[in-house]
């Protein structure tokens, strides 16, 4: 891959990373703490539309992203070593895993028992995925300056 194919691919990659990068910390630092502040009643509801409303805007990132990472992974440019396209796709795998084997199954636990008892579990589960978006964004932000 080379020219602006490659370019396109590193600059989705850097938009999906730096995207999820920016969500992931507000999640993790405004969001989820203030989960806590949402009355036991109408947690279970809230905790519902967390997750639909959520998608809207970590779907296409994460498409977006997944979609740049593989192609970087598999057509991997002569201007990147093996090593730094390795630990990205690693780093990608530990954030998309995380989230779909340990936040997703807790944010269902929450929503369907309408009892926040996991949250504290959630925010501290989700500093993993806090770490491997903010080494996502910064892995792709290298790529890009290496292959300019």
């Amino acid at each position: 891959m080379t020219g602006w194919p490659l370019q396109a691919v590193l600059i989705a990659q850097v938009l999906g990373s730096a995207g999820m990068f920016g969500v992931i910390w507000v999640i993790q630092l405004v969001h989820y703490p203030l989960m806590r502040k949402v009355p036991m009643a109408a947690f279970g509801a809230f905790e519902t539309e967390h997750q639909r409303r959520i998608t809207y805007v970590v779907g296409p990132l994460m498409a977006i992203e997944g979609i740049a990472v593989l192609a970087v992974f598999f057509a991997r440019p002569s201007c990147l070593s093996f090593t730094i396209v390795l630990v990205g796709g690693i780093v990608e795998a530990v954030a998309i895993s995380t989230t779909a084997f340990v936040s997703a199954p807790m944010h269902g636990r929450m929503a369907a028992s309408g009892n926040p008892a996991l949250l504290d579990r959630l925010i501290a589960t989700n500093w993993i995925r806090t770490a491997a978006w903010t080494a996502r964004a910064a892995l792709a932000i290298a790529m890009l300056a290496i292959c300019r």
